[in-house]
């Protein structure tokens, strides 16, 4: 089913849809089965199904975790990185004059590098480390948008946007008196660039989409976007916390302005992420937050600051971070984000394709979304599928995924949501589907 669905309302625990997680009860079962599936193609070519769950040590036998969309697990190598950051080679970074301090600022900076060449970011100067993509958006609604926009000026966004990438508008918005568009979405779930185009004028200066929908999953074509933005004048903003762990990510030949990911979706550790920017773009932008690191020279007299990346990374960074989201980067470029794209594609159609054969579940977005699967069951609220399915040992996730806009878009409450990562497989999907049926049961 293709469409985006409308959910009749229905009986269920009483709520408000909020995003917050379910209780999960991982206990041991039989030995989880191998991953199996038909081949992938990529390129042409075919490729075995992954079967990297054995490089997950926080996924016992017999869980099915469906919750990557919110935060992906953590393989070994991710885990050994921080452990033998913490344990063997830490100290401050930029500061110290001694072997430790300085060998720890060349591996802090690598990874900055690692992340640049991850994006197609021109320099590593390019790349500014934050607690996540969150703050990311955060400092160019703060820094970039509040010096550069004034009265009169539009942003335009879309109906599918997670809050970070609506309310910190929101706030420059009611500061500076610019106004904020929405552009629709189709009838699959998809941004309507056809609309966004004829809504787009000269007096736009921002254009910020999600490169891949959190509750959807359906892929911007980004290009477009940045070409119509473009063409008025304005700049594109690109929330690529769920293309990062599945699409490669080049933002010269995107051609957007900005992008911000968060590393703890891309298998690496939570309160790191990066916001690339052009680097015209950046030596432009004021420091948004102030303290050590970031600083030229202080007095109280007069403060200069220090040129980008440092002028936006005040304070101690979160240095064992930045060195566990290489080592992600390095794990998924690995097995190849090609080849993830195609197994997360082949999951989501047969997880879509079991689903439909369930009358009263209804799909919500497009059948080739990338690595998500939304749907509700008629008469059953998402909190009651998500409880249901914890007792069975699988993990997903039910409420309003921090989009309540595009859930009121929908005509529902809260949705429920299996988010597929490397380490799943087909036997995930049948105990999804098992419980489902079960659910259906127990409210049919």
């Amino acid at each position: 089913m293709n469409e985006v669905a409308q959910v009749l309302p229905g009986r269920g625990r009483e709520g408000d849809g909020t995003g917050e997680p379910q209780a999960m009860s991982p206990a041991a079962s039989p030995l989880r089965q191998p991953l199996r599936g038909r081949p992938l193609p990529v390129n042409g070519e075919d490729l075995a199904p992954l079967d990297v769950v054995a490089d997950f040590p926080a996924i016992p036998p017999g869980w099915a975790y469906l919750d990557t969309a919110a935060t992906a697990q953590k393989p070994q190598p991710v885990i050994d990185a921080i452990t033998r950051a913490y344990d063997t080679t830490y100290a401050t970074v930029h500061r110290g004059v001694y072997a430790r301090s300085a060998d720890m600022t060349l591996a802090y900076e690598a990874a900055r590098r690692r992340v640049a060449d991850f994006v197609g970011a021109g320099s590593a100067d390019e790349i500014v480390f934050v607690r996540g993509a969150t703050e990311a958006i955060n400092l160019v609604a703060q820094s970039w948008a509040a010096t550069h926009l004034k009265v009169g000026d539009r942003i335009l966004l879309s109906m599918l946007e997670h809050h970070s990438n609506i309310v910190p508008w929101q706030l420059v918005a009611e500061r500076l008196g610019v106004a904020i568009d929405v552009a629709p979405l189709t009838a699959d779930g998809r941004i309507d660039l056809d609309a966004a185009e004829a809504m787009l004028t000269e007096r736009h200066k921002l254009v910020a989409l999600a490169h891949v929908s959190n509750v959807l999953g359906s892929v911007l074509d980004a290009h477009r976007a940045a070409d119509m933005a473009h063409r008025v004048g304005a700049k594109l903003l690109l929330d690529g916390c769920q293309a990062v762990p599945r699409l490669p990510v080049d933002v010269a030949a995107l051609d957007c302005d900005f992008y911000v990911f968060s590393g703890h979706k891309l298998y690496g550790p939570t309160g790191i992420g990066c916001l690339w920017a052009r680097p015209d773009l950046l030596d432009a932008m004021p420091p948004w937050q102030g303290g050590g690191a970031m600083i030229d020279r202080v007095s109280f007299e007069r403060t200069t600051y220090a040129p980008a990346p440092a002028r936006f990374e005040a304070g101690t960074p979160h240095i064992v971070g930045a060195l566990g989201l290489a080592a992600a980067i390095d794990y998924v470029e690995g097995i190849g984000l090609d080849r993830i794209h195609a197994h997360e594609t082949t999951l989501v159609a047969q997880a879509r394709e079991a689903l439909g054969r369930i009358n009263s579940v209804r799909l919500f977005g497009p059948a080739d979304s990338a690595g998500i699967v939304s749907f509700a069951i008629e008469g059953v609220h998402p909190h009651d599928v998500g409880t249901i399915l914890d007792e069975a040992k699988v993990a997903i996730r039910a409420g309003h995924h921090c989009a309540q806009p595009l859930m009121a878009a929908l005509g529902v409450d809260a949705t429920a949501r299996a988010s597929f990562g490397v380490y799943n497989g087909p036997a995930d999907i049948e105990a999804l589907v098992a419980g489902i049926e079960r659910v259906t049961r127990i409210f049919g």
